[in-house]
């Protein structure tokens, strides 16, 4: 069920890891948080948690590296190279890893759904945002959309790009746009320990103002920004939106 591909990026210029189970089912790209690698959601029992769902066939898991995320919380490397890793990062995602996700599903134009918890659902968001003719819902748990509150930086005008809180309110009316419309995202978020709501409530409004459909599920306080709430939440959100 289980099988891990490598490669060496020439985007990235250095191997890459992509992990994939099950075997049929809607293809999900499944982001880490910002210093895990493409096994951390097994490790962390999320797969287990979404067992019923890739053994019923529903769903086919892939997740890869954190190789932007890990650059930015190891605080040891510029702004500018940080931000011009994660458009890479970017570049990567759209350029090999969903070429390599449509190959092992033999259709070239299978539509990914993308989840991520934490800085993960920062990438499942951007993802869909800058490339709706990949990816067809993105399902942020626990979302840090906000790096430079986070990290402590003021961002250049690469980090602009990548950045959905920044880029998305001045996309303009155009084919791109419209293509962002016909997609959706769940926001889901908590009251609970370590969670910061206001940034789920303020990508949601970043994403309305421009028609973007979206929708925010609060699940209260008893839920902590940890992977006990995220494998509770995943696996209800792909039962959701895994056709």
């Amino acid at each position: 069920m289980k099988e891990v591909f490598r490669w060496n990026s020439p985007r990235l210029d250095r191997e890459v890891t992509l992990a994939r189970w099950g075997q049929y089912g809607a293809p999900v790209l499944l982001f880490p948080t910002a210093g895990g690698d493409a096994q951390e959601a097994e490790r962390m029992h999320m797969i287990g948690a979404l067992h019923p769902l890739i053994e019923a066939g529903r769903i086919k898991v892939y997740s890869c590296d954190s190789v932007a995320g890990q650059a930015w919380v190891s605080r040891q490397h510029p702004v500018e190279y940080c931000s011009s890793l994660q458009n890479r990062f970017d570049e990567f995602l759209y350029h090999e890893v969903v070429p390599a996700i449509r190959a092992d599903c033999s259709t070239d134009d299978i539509e990914i759904i993308t989840l991520g918890p934490s800085i993960g659902a920062f990438n499942a968001v951007a993802c869909l945002c800058r490339h709706p003719d990949a990816f067809r819902v993105a399902i942020g748990m626990s979302g840090t959309y906000d790096l430079e509150k986070l990290l402590g930086f003021s961002g250049d005008g690469g980090f602009y790009f990548a950045s959905p809180l920044l880029f998305v309110p001045n996309l303009g009316e155009s084919p791109e746009l419209d293509a962002v419309r016909r997609r959706f995202v769940l926001l889901a978020t908590s009251r609970g320990r370590w969670e910061d709501a206001e940034e789920t409530w303020r990508m949601a409004g970043v994403l309305g103002a421009r028609g973007i459909p979206n929708r925010v599920d609060d699940w209260g306080p008893d839920y902590d920004h940890d992977w006990p709430t995220w494998r509770e939440m995943a696996p209800r959100y792909l039962d959701e939106f895994a056709r």
